[in-house]
């Protein structure tokens, strides 16, 4: 013989899955975010950013330079390691630019420029 009867525990089981799929209904509510208390938070922005770049480009991401949030999501840019050498200082570094809408999935990225790990490049050296 089972038992039918609606324990609490039972009941709790099934909270979860209906707060998901609420939340779920919330996002894909046309309005393209979060709601105030399920927003990602900016480290949250940052590591998404970084794993997706890298699975995608196929590069590792060293650090990031610049971080803000959109009208459209996130906007950061992220120096990478493109190709190692020895010695360390001629490696090639490039900067991307990384965007990612509100939930922190990465709707675009591009090269913006390469460069040797030993160089400062022109437009941030301010011609020094």
């Amino acid at each position: 013989m089972s038992n039918t009867n609606h324990t609490p525990e039972s009941d709790d089981s099934q909270q979860p899955r209906k707060t998901q799929e609420s939340r779920t209904d919330n996002e894909d509510s046309g309005n393209g975010s979060r709601t105030a208390d399920h927003r990602m938070s900016p480290v949250q922005v940052l590591r998404e950013a970084r794993a997706q770049l890298a699975e995608l480009a196929g590069v590792t991401a060293e650090s990031v330079t610049s971080f803000e949030r959109t009208d459209a999501g996130w906007s950061l840019e992220v120096e990478v390691l493109e190709l190692e050498r020895v010695p360390d200082t001629m490696s090639l570094m490039a900067s991307y630019l990384v965007e990612l809408d509100p939930e922190g999935l990465l709707t675009g990225y591009r090269r913006l420029g390469r460069y040797e790990r030993g160089r400062a490049d022109a437009h941030r050296s301010g011609g020094r």
